[in-house]
């Protein structure tokens, strides 16, 4: 009965696994339009422009924003309620602030003559970065319910309310690595 028990604490929590089965399908998609990007570059006609400034400033906001959810977690497990709540508050205001800026990265683009549907090497920019930006409102979205929970629900750090923390803090983790994943490749591509 023991060996039954210890076997199943190994298995990873279903839940886990349906979220890192989505990443990795959202992972594959992105690959795909990396490859894409890649081959329509040496196609020719390709417009070479720098990446806005934007970006390289959201880049710093969303690993900021994850290290301020990984501390909300450690405060939540800690059972330290204000910090949790102010640093979990801290993440969703940083997640807002980068779609913002991820907007006014756009509008940068457009500006330097690099708008939608003129030039592949644009448009790409703009799918990759749009289709992030879409994945980290759905992340806004689980902030919102993690927050409803952290300011409706009394505190009470139970197994049930850490997992699903847990699931809000590795999809965070997932949208910054993603990020990071896309400046450092539209970077080496400029």
């Amino acid at each position: 009965m023991k060996a039954v028990i210890q076997n199943n604490q190994n298995k990873i929590h279903p839940h886990k696994l349906a979220l890192w089965i989505g990443c990795g399908s959202v992972t594959m998609m992105f690959a795909a339009w990396s490859s894409a990007y890649v081959v329509r570059h040496a196609a020719g006609n390709w417009l070479e422009f720098q990446i806005p400034t934007q970006f390289f400033i959201n880049t710093v906001l969303l690993l900021l924003s994850s290290v301020t959810l990984h501390l909300s977690y450690k405060a939540f497990v800690k059972g330290e309620e204000f910090k949790y709540k102010s640093l979990l508050v801290t993440t969703f205001l940083i997640g807002i602030t980068f779609l913002i800026l991820q907007y006014q990265g756009w509008v940068a683009l457009k500006n330097i003559g690099v708008p939608l549907t003129k030039n592949p090497s644009g448009d790409f920019v703009y799918v990759m970065s749009g289709f992030h930006a879409a994945h980290l409102i759905g992340g806004l979205g689980v902030l919102t319910v993690a927050m409803v929970h952290a300011f409706v629900l009394k505190f009470n750090p139970t197994p049930r309310r850490q997992l699903r923390l847990e699931l809000t803090l590795h999809f965070w983790h997932y949208l910054d690595f993603l990020w990071l994943y896309l400046f450092i490749f539209l970077l080496s591509q400029s």
